[in-house]
């Protein structure tokens, strides 16, 4: 059972650092993530490793977010241009999501007010609900999408709480349809059927490719913590616990997609440049 409880955050834009040097701020939405991912990151982290109860059965709501981010907002837009990582320590579209509307709130305090560029990180179909504000965000977001395999077996060994993949790909098809800047986020790399590649063609014009070793944020050293490639080697797997798949995996890709809408790591979640005009538009 999931306890969630209501806060009151000091702060809702942070400074970005370390992968996310390219972004003004992060924007956190929650606190915690009851999705669980086997082998995400957050679980070496402070808030997850001081927290005194097990992750994935916790979340806090921030209460009065979006005032809160409208005085933040309109602050940092007086220091410079603002971009925005949603989210680096939770994913936005948690299952409390449905019914708190956090995240809802805070996309319609930015299309009041927008930010220079907003990046949706999510693995929850339940993003195509806001497609209204996203769209009113037009040239100055896009919408990542982890779609980390193709195989359901093995999304159910590494993250058995996160939302199939099949609705992934749907949402996607969703939004693109919807003419907003998406992107599917092998993100990490999982193992995968030769079809992936081809799959992930017919969905999206643009793939970002990473592992553990590149994206846990300290070469790897997080993700053997939380014993990884433990699951790899219980599933008979070990082959694909190697630093130099996410290149097989992009060599694949590579018979579909044009070289430039390949994304290596951080690459793929760095802000789009807008046009000149500041009209916007996925510019990398």
């Amino acid at each position: 059972m999931t306890a969630v409880r209501h806060t009151t955050p000091g702060r809702l834009l942070n400074p970005a650092s370390g992968y996310l040097t390219g972004y003004s701020h992060t924007l956190n939405p929650y606190a915690g993530c009851t999705f669980a991912c086997s082998y995400c990151y957050v679980r070496r982290m402070p808030v997850a490793l001081f927290r005194g109860e097990k992750w994935g059965e916790w979340v806090d709501v921030k209460r009065g977010a979006a005032d809160r981010l409208r005085k933040e907002l309109a602050s940092a837009k007086r220091k410079g241009p603002v971009t925005i990582f949603m989210s680096s320590a939770t994913d936005p579209y948690q299952p409390a999501e449905h019914g708190e509307r956090v995240t809802r709130s805070l996309l319609e305090a930015m299309a009041d007010e927008p930010p220079d560029f907003l990046f949706v990180q999510t693995r929850s179909p339940l993003v195509t609900r806001d497609i209204d504000l996203l769209s009113r965000l037009a040239g100055r977001v896009r919408v990542s999408m982890t779609v980390e395999t193709d195989l359901e077996p093995i999304r159910r060994a590494f993250s058995p709480n996160a939302p199939p993949i099949a609705g992934r790909l749907a949402a996607l098809r969703k939004l693109a349809r919807a003419g907003l800047p998406t992107q599917a986020a092998v993100s990490p790399v999982l193992p995968s059927s030769p079809d992936f590649a081809r799959t992930l063609a017919d969905t999206v014009d643009t793939v970002c490719v990473d592992d553990f070793f590149m994206g846990d944020g300290s070469l790897g050293k997080r993700t053997e913590q939380l014993g990884i490639r433990a699951v790899f080697e219980q599933l008979g797997l070990e082959e694909w616990y190697d630093r130099g798949r996410y290149l097989r995996i992009a060599d694949a890709l590579g018979q579909y997609f044009p070289a430039d809408r390949i994304r290596i790591s951080r690459d793929g979640f760095l802000p789009d440049r807008p046009l000149d005009g500041g009209e916007g538009g996925v510019g990398r």
